[in-house]
């Protein structure tokens, strides 16, 4: 089966009746969470990116709270998929100035958590490589927000 590229798939949706699409977006939302996900994000949070930054920080507390503190190794497991599942939500917001703000608030978590990251030379790199990556965002963004983000970057450092 040849699989259509984004343009062929955009023109037969531009084709599809009102009532077909939406069978086809339900369709779709029932195969994978992530599908569901970006859908929900689609629909009700789009339209309040705040709101969806709050919720999505919310979450990291409760994460951050959990995590297993009797090794690093359980430490090390935990953290990277609080990371993942902050990129799957950067993913789908795609907006540069929320990308920024939640790996601001990671990094700012990480940097308080007890026992100090420091003591762990991967814990360390993890931070280290998403302080570079926000770097390299804030040059994207307007100058007024570059300079609040290089603030907030320059209280963060370890």
């Amino acid at each position: 089966m040849k699989i259509a590229n984004i343009k062929e798939l955009k023109t037969e949706l531009h084709e599809l009746p009102h009532q077909d699409l939406v069978s086809v977006c339900l369709r779709l939302a029932r195969f994978k969470k992530e599908n569901k996900e970006l859908l929900t994000y689609l629909l009700f949070l789009s339209n309040n990116e705040e709101e969806y930054i709050e919720e999505i920080k919310k979450e990291m507390d409760l994460q951050f709270e959990m995590i297993n503190i009797s090794s690093y190794h359980f430490i090390k497991k935990s953290i990277r998929k609080i990371l993942r599942t902050i990129k799957k939500h950067i993913k789908y917001s795609g907006n540069i100035e929320s990308e920024i703000e939640l790996l601001l608030y990671f990094c700012k978590k990480l940097s308080l958590f007890d026992p100090p990251i420091k003591n762990n030379k991967v814990l360390h790199n993890m931070y280290h490589r998403e302080i570079s990556t926000i770097v390299k965002k804030i040059k994207q963004v307007h100058e007024d927000l570059q300079y609040d983000y290089t603030i907030e970057l320059k209280k963060l450092s370890l």
